[in-house]
């Protein structure tokens, strides 16, 4: 820096709406936040580094403009931060708005994976279109490289903007970095698969409008019917906060926006602990299947809330600080958000399932944040998950439903470490090395996705420093190969296939071939020793039931490539679920 240059802020606050215009103060006030966002120069649009709103409605044809927001909450408009009802229909505030979630939710990943996130396509900005389209609708186009949000007239002849929901624009986003994230969780292969998507971007929202002092402490009289500074113990006990918070939630978001996000927040909150919910045909479905994740998350999300207010309350003590059951919310909500979004990195890079988003929490909150006797947070999620009959998909004696440290001993002869932090190649060569010990299976294609250095810190300051390398396989295998490596084909496609009898005159006509996926997750620790190795075998014992699973939804046809689930099927998935669709449609997933 040269002398006399004034540093430059690291962030900047910004004013957005706390949920929807629909939640209002007693005043008729839209109830607003205050967020931080990463500071830079903005060029009208707003257009930053990483978000270019462009305010185009494909609908009518007609472009409004580039907006130029202001450059500090000083010098926002009165009626922005005070929450006057005239900001609805103001499409400035609407870049804002959607410029700031984006961002916010952005700068949330990045703190919690310990490194920058780009998008899944070459182009370093992510479009954003606040008024995108006349429909009620919002979703992520990878086609478009960005964000598509709807409007639509409301009951009272009003119009209604997704862009304008704290819950919509999160989910949206959050769609964009798991894509780029994990890229080929886009493919057909499970139901969890199928459901992780929704469920996940559902979890990261909730976790967001919770992590906002403002928004749960208004939650939070509204439930208790007071309008004061405290609030009763009655009022704070699990179901209470569940009835007031979680569905109280559910209850507020406005009836407008029914017709984007559906039923799904609120069928999620009522959703009972059971183990057997996912046997049930009704959560077969992705859509449904995919609020089982939420209530598991959200549901101990609220215990760990509870028991946290009760270990801090003396026994005589009759009422709380809202403002503080308020902020001991949000402060949990935000640490659940790091360790969900850290999960990421540790989870399998194809035929994901519940089971594995579990223990890839567990294993990433554990590795970044060993004393967790503050929340208690990977107890109560191990013990949420549990009552809905989802069970970690590992376990070591040390730390229950965390992955198991890599057993077999590695190569490193042959590998420079260095290398091995950045370069696709250098890692392609250590799985080569140690391509026995790793299970990697000969006769498969084998590719390095990516290779990411991170640095992360915990909520102590603890840091720690790691690699993550993700790889994948695939092979396609003639029915006689994949008999051999026992993996059943559906009957039903069998008795399809144009070669009978099925497995006569293999090397004259060997029949269609089929498609089969594995790949695994390599986590580094910061002298490059392998850690842990999260992977699905190629040719491993899911591949059965995923060959059934496709075909039952209309993905498996002979001689044809596994079908791929377009990012542009998300629009029809939001569509699906506002109007409680029950039978997934063989063209989405």
């Amino acid at each position: 820096m040269s002398e006399g240059t004034t540093p430059l802020p690291a962030t900047r606050r910004i004013s957005v709406i706390a949920q929807d215009p629909s939640i209002r103060r007693a005043d008729g006030r839209v109830l607003m936040a205050s967020i931080d966002v990463p500071a830079e120069e903005l060029l009208p649009g707003p257009i930053g580094y990483r978000v270019q709103v462009v305010d185009y409605d494909a609908s009518t044809g007609r472009y409004a403009g580039a907006h130029e927001i202001p450059a500090s909450a000083e010098a926002e408009p009165a009626a922005w931060a005070e929450g006057r009802p005239d900001i609805v229909g103001d499409r400035r505030f609407h870049a804002q708005n959607a410029y700031a979630l984006v961002m916010k939710t952005l700068a949330r990943f990045e703190f919690a994976l310990g490194r920058r996130v780009g998008w899944s396509f070459k182009v370093h900005q992510l479009k954003v279109a606040p008024n995108g389209l006349m429909d009620a609708n919002a979703f992520y186009s990878r086609q478009d490289e960005g964000l598509v949000f709807g409007y639509f007239p409301g009951r009272d002849g009003k119009t209604v903007y997704t862009c304008l929901s704290h819950d919509i624009v999160v989910h949206e986003t959050t769609h964009a970095l798991l894509d780029a994230l994990r890229e080929r969780y886009l493919l057909p292969s499970g139901p969890d698969q199928a459901a992780f998507h929704e469920g996940y971007a559902d979890v990261i929202a909730l976790l967001s409008v919770f992590s906002q002092v403002e928004l749960v402490a208004e939650l939070l009289r509204r439930g208790a019917g007071s309008d004061g500074d405290f609030i009763a113990e009655r009022h704070v006990a699990a179901d209470a906060l569940r009835k007031s918070a979680l569905f109280g939630l559910a209850e507020q978001m406005g009836d407008e926006m029914h017709a984007v996000r559906g039923d799904a927040l609120r069928r999620s909150a009522e959703i009972q602990p059971g183990p057997a919910w996912l046997e049930e045909a009704e959560f077969l479905e992705p859509h449904r299947r995919g609020e089982i994740l939420v209530a598991a998350v959200m549901n101990g999300f609220i215990e760990a809330w509870t028991a946290r207010l009760q270990a801090a309350k003396a026994p005589e003590q009759k009422s709380h600080a809202l403002r503080r059951v308020a902020e001991e919310g949000a402060d949990l909500a935000a640490a659940l958000a790091t360790l969900w979004i850290r999960a990421l990195d540790y989870m399998p890079p194809v035929h994901a399932t519940f089971g594995d988003a579990l223990s890839a929490a567990i294993t990433a909150d554990i590795e970044v944040r060993p004393d967790d006797s503050r929340y208690e947070l990977r107890r109560h999620m191990l013990a949420s998950f549990k009552a809905y009959g989802i069970a970690p998909a590992s376990t070591r004696p040390d730390a229950p439903g965390a992955w198991r440290h890599e057993p077999a001993p590695m190569r490193y002869e042959r590998v420079r470490f260095e290398s091995m932090r950045t370069d696709k190649d250098e890692v392609f060569r250590f799985l080569w090395e140690n391509r026995k010990a790793l299970e990697l299976r000969e006769g498969a294609y084998t590719e390095v996705f990516s290779v990411r250095p991170c640095l992360r810190i915990g909520l102590d300051g603890f840091t720690l420093r790691e690699t993550v390398a993700e790889y994948y396989q695939v092979a396609r295998l003639t029915p006689t190969e994949l008999a051999q490596k026992k993996i059943k084909l559906p009957r039903e496609y069998v008795q399809t296939l144009s070669r009978k009898p099925l497995l006569e005159d293999e090397d004259e006509n060997p029949g269609p071939v089929t498609p089969v996926y594995g790949g695994g997750v390599l986590i580094f620790d910061e002298w490059g020793k392998l850690k842990y190795h999260v992977h699905n075998d190629v040719f491993g014992s899911r591949q059965s039931a995923r060959l059934q699973y496709l075909w039952d939804i209309g993905h498996l046809r002979p001689g044809s490539e596994t079908a791929r689930f377009s990012p542009e099927g998300l629009a029809a998935i939001h569509r699906a679920r506002a109007i409680g669709v029950r039978r997934f449609p063989a063209e989405g997933w």
